[in-house]
């Protein structure tokens, strides 16, 4: 799955990060053949010495070229779970993060699992968790919608369950995310 054309990155978390190294590549002289959140295809293999520049430019732009494989896989994780969450709220239906990542890198579950942990300090579900209780609070403080809008969007089995695991996460209610949109203006 890694071949001589493909970088991985650590710190890309939006488009904006494509862009700004998108930009800094072609500015560079790189033919970008792909750029995702964390991994860069080239159209043609890079060099040991391109690969130094391109580590210089990254650390530049406050990233990190990654070149630990497990670490790259770790990442490819992290990808996976965000592109998962995307899908659930398209779909307005539960997903099987463990079947998604596992279709996607051709591993065993568990292995991913317990390497997960051993890099980021917390168990996969619980990234999965964290990474939807984030969404959940941008959207209380930003939107209008209902925690039931948010709980069928994110394809969660229940409001109670959805609920809950914010209290568990934040140690906050519904009502105190809705007291910070008010506080802010944003009805």
């Amino acid at each position: 799955m890694i071949s001589e054309n493909k970088i991985f990155i650590k710190g890309m978390v939006c488009n904006r990060c494509i862009a700004v190294i998108t930009a800094e590549l072609i500015n560079l002289g790189l033919n970008v053949s792909e750029i995702f959140l964390g991994e860069v295809t080239f159209k043609s293999p890079i060099n040991e010495e391109t690969k130094q520049q391109i580590a210089q430019l990254l650390k530049n732009n406050g990233f990190q070229l990654l070149e630990d494989k497990n670490r790259q896989l770790v990442e490819q994780v992290k990808f996976i779970v965000k592109h998962g969450i995307e899908l659930q709220m398209q779909t307005r239906s539960p997903l099987k993060f463990s079947e998604l990542i596992t279709s996607h890198l051709h591993k065993d579950y568990n292995t991913l699992s317990t390497l997960f942990s051993a890099y980021e300090g917390v168990t996969l579900e619980k990234h999965i968790i964290s990474e939807r209780i984030c969404i959940v609070k941008n959207y209380l403080v930003t939107t209008s919608k209902s925690l039931t809008e948010i709980s069928d969007e994110l394809g969660y089995s229940s409001v109670s369950h959805l609920s809950r695991q914010l209290k568990s996460y934040t140690g906050h209610d519904v009502n105190y995310f809705k007291r910070m949109r008010l506080a802010v203006g944003l009805n």
